[in-house]
């Protein structure tokens, strides 16, 4: 069994596996998107941990080194921009810094900010996350000889999707929610309907982005979150 000089102990990357000993921090609030992030990472060898805000990412990062952190631009206490320039700006650096996002528009901020590369979300092909780590895993560090990507698509298990909705529901509830809690759970349903394939509550999260822009969410948000009720009125996965 072939030995990883980088860290020994640990298995050496492989054809099937080329992200074994690598360990990577999700900074991700969307429990959906978590489970796809974990799948893909557990079909490619990687170790993953998940932090679900700024404040959580922090607290990992006191105690824990990971040779990635893949940060979500948006997260419940603030932007993953924040933590992107701090981990860019530490000595030591983390070794692979990216950011993920929905929203392609973040990319050019991200890359700004210090990151190494950016995933676009959704991502569910196995080979095209293998791809966006290994681009900035040193050639020691990567299995050897030439390798096909595989096409193997990863579908998270909709349990953690209802969990995603059930917060949002949650948020929504609470009276009527701050201008700063209505962008948040927007941006948040936006995200987990673009890796859900839900266009009609995309369509819905949008809205509500466009309706805080004109001055007037309320309807918007009423329809959003009847939208999320409807979609948590129906049987649960089996």
């Amino acid at each position: 069994m072939p030995i990883n000089v980088a860290f020994p102990g640990t298995r050496a990357p492989t054809m099937d596996r080329p992200l074994l000993g690598l360990t990577v921090l999700l900074v991700e609030d969307s429990r959906f998107a978590c489970e796809a992030m974990r799948l893909l990472c557990l079909r490619s060898g990687a170790r993953i941990r998940r932090a679900d805000s700024l404040h959580n990412a922090r607290r990992h990062l006191r105690v824990y080194r990971p040779d990635a952190v893949i940060a979500d631009l948006g997260l419940p206490d603030g932007s993953g921009i924040e933590l992107i320039i701090e981990l860019a700006q530490a000595n030591p650096r983390i070794d692979i810094l990216l950011a993920t996002s929905g929203d392609p528009d973040g990319e050019g901020p991200a890359l700004e900010a210090g990151a190494d590369g950016f995933i676009a979300k959704p991502i569910a092909r196995l080979g095209e996350f293998q791809e966006a780590l290994l681009a900035h895993v040193p050639a020691e560090r990567q299995p050897d000889g030439p390798r096909l990507l595989p096409q193997e698509e990863i579908a998270p298990d909709r349990v953690a999707l209802r969990d995603d909705l059930s917060l949002a529901a949650q948020l929504l509830r609470s009276g009527w929610p701050a201008e700063r809690e209505i962008a948040y759970v927007a941006q948040f349903l936006g995200g987990v309907a673009q890796s859900a394939g839900d266009t009609a509550l995309f369509e819905a999260a949008e809205a509500v982005m466009t309706a805080r822009g004109q001055g007037g969410a309320g309807p918007a948000v009423d329809r959003l979150a009847a939208l999320v009720e409807g979609r948590l009125a129906e049987p649960a996965p089996l």
